[in-house]
C-alpha cells in the first residue's frame, strides 16, 4: 500500500540530504511531497526540478492562491525535519506565514499523525521558549524526536549535518504512521 507522507524540511544543513532521504522515503512505500521554508527552497534553488522529479510531485514554499486546485494527494503523515528554531517556535505558536507551518499547524487540529526532529545548536535550546514550544508541540500530540533517541544539538559553529539522524526521522514516521 502506497502511503502519502509530507516531508517538510527548514534551512538547515541537514536539508541538502533531502534527495537521499526521499529516496528512503520511497524505499519504504512512501509517496512523497516536499515542502520547504522559503529560505530552504532558495538554499535548493538549482535542485528543485530534479527533486519534483523525483516525487513526482511539485515542490511547495507558498501557499496556492484561492481557487487553485491543491496539487499534492492527501497527507497520511507529515514528517518536519530539520526543523530549525524558527520553524519549531512559529508552529507551537500557531504563526502561520509560511506555507509549511500553517499545514503543520492544520495537521494537529486534522488529526494527521506527525514527527518532527530540531535542528538547533545549544545555545538556541537556552532560549526558554525553545522548551515551552518542544512541550506544547509533544502536549498536541506530535512526535518530537529531541534529547535521547532523537536530535542531540551540538555547540554552536560545530554542527556535524551528515551525523543528524535522518534514519530515527523516517522510522519514526513508520512507527506513527498507517500501515
Amino acid at each position: 500500500m502506497i502511503r502519502t507522507l509530507y516531508l517538510f524540511a527548514s534551512a538547515a544543513p541537514p536539508v541538502f540530504d533531502i534527495a537521499k532521504v526521499i529516496e528512503d522515503a520511497q524505499t519504504r512505500s512512501w509517496d512523497v511531497c516536499l515542502g520547504l521554508t522559503p529560505t530552504a527552497a532558495r538554499w535548493l534553488e538549482n535542485s528543485l526540478d530534479g527533486l519534483a522529479a523525483l516525487t513526482g510531485h511539485p515542490i511547495r514554499s507558498e501557499y496556492k492562491l484561492p481557487g487553485q486546485p491543491d496539487v499534492w494527494p492527501p497527507a497520511d503523515i507529515i514528517l518536519v525535519a530539520p526543523a530549525t528554531f524558527n520553524t519549531m517556535n512559529e508552529w507551537a505558536l500557531g504563526l502561520t506565514s509560511k506555507f509549511v507551518v500553517g499545514v503543520m499547524a492544520e495537521g494537529i487540529g486534522k488529526g494527521i499523525p506527525t514527527v518532527t526532529m530540531p535542528c538547533v545548536n545549544a545555545a538556541y535550546v537556552q532560549h526558554p521558549q525553545f522548551e515551552r514550544s518542544v512541550e506544547t508541540l509533544r502536549g498536541a500530540g506530535v512526535t518530537v524526536l529531541y534529547g535521547e533517541g532523537g536530535f542531540v544539538p551540538n555547540r554552536p559553529g560545530q554542527g556535524r549535518p551528515e551525523g543528524y539522524p535522518w534514519h530515527l526521522a523516517l522510522d519514526a514516521a513508520e512507527a506513527v504512521g498507517p500501515r
